[in-house]
């Protein structure tokens, strides 16, 4: 990417600040007028040509204003990233995710509620979803009494990862009960892979039907509950489709076309999964604008995304919308949501 200078940046960070919110081609005139700029509305017009040329801008008609392009977008959220930012609302974000995923904070109930109140702070499409941490050696199983039913079973595995899923398994059973399974199953099946330890435990089941002990029947049974509840695949958790609707409709910067091309692919979860760990994979935040994407259905959308962690899990939380986007706030909010997903979800531990 070619230099511009200091008046080049100054200028093209002004011009995008004004058509994020005003959505209209922005005029020299007016940027000189709207940005305090300092300099003639002749030096506007020579800066705002050049920068054409370079590519950042472009104009939609000979005699309108212009409006970024992808690479005046990327200059302006670089600009926004190499500076200071403030974490918007963090503490009550915190705050409604504890009240909104209950307790104990279980990861799933987290995440769902991410999503709901991203989209709602955002209005554009919010998404959570946990990194995979493969299926993985088991190193302890555990029961815990939630209730006179429900049970909160706790997979260990090698490396430190950690699952956690809640069942009704429809009978009263009495703590000391639940620790002897627990102590059966960790002598009989710690050190497997967990696939394998699905499959043996359906083996026992499927050959035994009429187990006498009645430890280890109730033992077997709670591992066959427990494991096949635990999710295979990430789960992604979605929501705000209607608000971006709504918000296309109202602005018209986004055709009715390509928002269908973007709610086909919220619909098709697996694939939306694919695309968002193709782009995140490390740590922090990851903006992805325009043609950057890989896939052409998101070439006139952004996506802002960072990652959160408690220390054994991880995962992604962000918002995808279209490219005229408020970067600073959007940026602020996702960052913050996702410190606040670290802290509920570390406190829950």
């Amino acid at each position: 990417m070619s230099q511009i200078s200091p008046r080049a940046a100054q200028i093209l960070t002004a011009l995008v600040a004004e058509y994020i919110n005003t959505g209209e081609p922005v005029g020299s005139a007016r940027l000189t007028h709207a940005a305090g700029l300092g300099v003639s509305s002749a030096t506007v017009r020579n800066t705002l040509a050049e920068l054409e040329e370079s590519g950042y801008l472009q104009q939609p008609h000979t005699s309108a204003g212009r409006i970024p392009t992808d690479r005046g977008y990327r200059f302006y959220v670089d600009q926004l990233l190499a500076a200071p930012r403030p974490l918007r609302g963090g503490a009550a974000v915190e705050a409604q995710l504890r009240r909104d995923a209950g307790t104990p904070a279980l990861a799933e109930d987290v995440l769902a509620a991410v999503s709901q109140v991203l989209s709602r702070a955002s209005r554009l499409v919010a998404f959570a979803l946990p990194i995979a941490p493969g299926d993985g050696i088991l190193k302890e199983i555990e029961f815990i009494p939630l209730s006179s039913t429900k049970v909160l079973v706790v997979v260990v595995t090698d490396g430190g990862q950690v699952s956690r899923k809640a069942i009704d398994i429809g009978e009263q059973i009495d703590p000391p009960a639940l620790r002897q399974a627990s102590n059966y199953l960790n002598t009989e099946f710690a050190g497997m892979a967990l696939e394998h330890v699905r499959l043996a435990v359906m083996e026992r089941l499927r050959h035994e039907r009429t187990l006498c002990d009645a430890l280890r029947s109730r033992a077997l049974k709670l591992a066959q509950s427990g494991l096949e509840e635990l999710p295979r695949k990430p789960s992604l958790f979605v929501d705000g489709a209607s608000s971006l609707l709504d918000d296309t409709a109202e602005d018209g910067g986004v055709s009715i076309s390509t928002l269908r091309a973007l709610l086909r692919m919220v619909e098709e979860k697996e694939r939306l999964v694919r695309l968002l760990n193709q782009y995140i994979d490390g740590p922090g935040l990851t903006i992805v604008i325009g043609q950057e994407h890989r896939t052409p259905d998101l070439r006139l959308f952004s996506l802002v995304a960072a990652t959160y962690s408690d220390g054994t899990r991880r995962g992604t939380v962000g918002v995808i919308g279209p490219m005229r986007m408020h970067y600073s706030r959007t940026i602020a909010v996702v960052d913050g949501v996702a410190q606040a997903v670290s802290r509920v979800l570390r406190d829950s531990m």
